[in-house]
């Protein structure tokens, strides 16, 4: 993220208003059907009971042409597989093929696609040619499919709703930044959508005069409690001050760190877009003071503070690289850093050596490429992740802010290429 906030948000909306409105091909509209289902209690409502009658496992592969499914459905005590099914796209005649079997040994196969972004239809039948069944897919949401079932009369015969449940066991957090809009729209639904997909923490960065994206702390953590997720971090922003203003900085941070207590964050996080103009060593002491004294008010309030990177850190001030000066010259007790890999990227330096030479003072690292995670091919992530010479960083933050697809299609392959690439 690129440093004041205004900035920030007119880049991400030009940014996002540029993705494609459409998912455009077959082979991206079926990938909306990956990841962990359960069913619903009924088809007219997104309550899943402790025990849900079916569980839906798909997974991706042949490069994301093709979907493995594996239906389990709660019988007798336990969940027994009902059915398998491997579906994918061909580009021969451009449909989407499904072959498949049931627990009564009958293999089918399907044939369809999807008449828009979000509705899909198959038909299927058995090796003998004669008609099995006929399905459609209505994508309510990125986290919510409803399948109804028709017979060869046509005749509506069954119903179920799938909501998504991918695990979290993996503590991948979002920066809520990369599905600014909407947040902004429809802040407790898009929060829904990410506790779904497998996000486990949110960071945000909207605080605005005590509130988040409208709400009191209390109200927001609750809100994000209620989606299955916790509110551990937010990036705030206040420039250096002049020195005759240090007192009203300070009032202004004292206020955003306790509303932030209120909130129940872990960690607090500030960038800054002036480094460009340091011209001495003197002056970018004064910053090093500046982080010290908002890193001592945050761990008065139980908060830990860090500061974050983008790629104007790694200038020369006076022959001294300005991120290697903020680390050796701010108080490791106070202020800890963030790792925007992406930026240290574009800068040509090395995570890892850094990671390495400057142990406990990463406290969380933002994951992000060119455009979705792990597209662009520009960044060595497998290098990154499979490391012995260092710790990771504690908090672990995905982050998308350009788009081949809508944001929050954009977000979930996020969460799949850190779930199952990276952290496999």
């Amino acid at each position: 993220m690129k440093v004041t906030a205004t900035l920030v948000m007119l880049v991400l909306f030009i940014s996002q208003l540029s993705a494609q409105e459409l998912l455009g091909s077959q082979a991206a509209r079926l990938h909306q059907y990956v990841g962990h289902w359960v069913s619903s209690e009924h088809a007219k409502t997104d309550k899943v009971a402790a025990l849900p009658a079916i569980k839906m496992n798909n997974t991706s592969t042949m490069d994301g042409q093709s979907i493995q499914v594996e239906v389990l459905q709660y019988q007798q005590g336990q969940y027994q597989t009902v059915l398998t099914e491997l579906i994918g796209y061909d580009s021969k005649t451009e449909q989407i093929i499904a072959l498949g079997q049931n627990q009564d040994g009958v293999i089918f196969k399907g044939e369809g696609g999807f008449l828009t972004d979000n509705h899909w239809k198959m038909r299927d039948r058995d090796m003998l040619g004669d008609f099995y069944l006929s399905v459609e897919f209505d994508f309510q949401s990125p986290t919510k499919v409803l399948l109804k079932g028709f017979d060869k009369a046509g005749k509506n015969t069954w119903e179920t709703r799938y909501i998504k449940a991918n695990p979290k066991d993996k503590n991948i957090g979002i920066q809520l930044v990369s599905v600014h809009q909407d947040m902004l729209h429809d802040p407790v639904k898009t929060l829904g959508e990410l506790g779904r997909m497998g996000y486990r923490f949110v960071e945000t960065f909207v605080y605005d005069q005590g509130t988040f994206y409208g709400m009191s702390p209390v109200k927001f953590r609750q809100v994000v409690q209620d989606s299955g997720m916790q509110f551990l971090g937010s990036m705030t922003f206040y420039d250096l001050p002049a020195s005759d203003d240090w007192q009203a900085a300070m009032d202004w941070w004292s206020k955003t760190i306790r509303d932030h207590a209120q909130a129940g964050v872990k960690y607090l996080t500030t960038s800054n877009n002036q480094l460009s103009s340091i011209q001495n060593l003197a002056q970018l002491q004064r910053y090093a003071e500046y982080y010290n004294a908002i890193g001592k008010l945050c761990k008065e309030q139980g908060i830990s503070f860090a500061f974050h990177n983008h790629a104007d850190e790694f200038m020369r001030v006076e022959d001294v690289l300005i991120y290697d000066y903020l680390l050796e010259n701010t108080e490791p007790n106070y202020v800890s850093f963030q790792a925007d890999i992406y930026w240290m990227h574009v800068a040509g330096v090395s995570p890892q050596a850094y990671f390495t030479k400057y142990p406990k003072r990463f406290l969380s690292w933002h994951i992000k490429d060119d455009k979705e995670l792990g597209a662009s091919g520009k960044i060595d992530w497998a290098a990154l992740f499979n490391h012995t010479e260092f710790d990771p960083p504690q908090y672990m933050v995905a982050e998308v802010e350009d788009y081949s697809y809508p944001p929050l299609y954009s977000v979930q392959l996020a969460w799949e290429y850190l779930y199952y690439t990276l952290l496999k």
